[in-house]
């Protein structure tokens, strides 16, 4: 059973930081690209952020460049992301993807990604 657990969430104040994390078990994703969705309150999941298998790609959604950073290790199968000067607009259940598609471009496509972690809470206090 394919797994992906994500960590890291929390309550913060507006110009704070958090460090989301996403460890996947059961296959490898070393060879996947592996990424960051979100979903506010009443509406659709958006992209966020995306790293390709080999980390010398990544993408970010416009409301977040410069302040988020995607990460990975792929010997630990985990994937990072970290948020600073956080805003009240980040709040939203922060979700982990992976694509399921070896050696593929990075994407911010939704459907493209076959994996999806539980989600964890961010909430950013104004």
């Amino acid at each position: 059973q394919v797994l992906l657990v994500e960590s890291g969430g929390g309550l913060v104040q507006a110009g704070g930081s958090l460090r989301l994390s996403c460890t996947a078990s059961g296959r490898s994703f070393s060879t996947n690209t592996m990424g960051w969705f979100r979903q506010a309150p009443g509406q659709e999941r958006e992209f966020v952020a995306a790293i390709s298998w080999n980390v010398l790609s990544t993408t970010y959604a416009d409301s977040v460049k410069g302040r988020f950073t995607i990460s990975r290790t792929n010997a630990k199968n985990t994937v990072v992301l970290e948020m600073n000067s956080l805003k009240p607009e980040d709040t939203a259940v922060y979700y982990c993807a992976a694509r399921s598609t070896f050696w593929a471009p990075v994407s911010s496509k939704e459907n493209e990604f076959d994996y999806w972690g539980q989600g964890t809470q961010v909430t950013v206090s104004s």
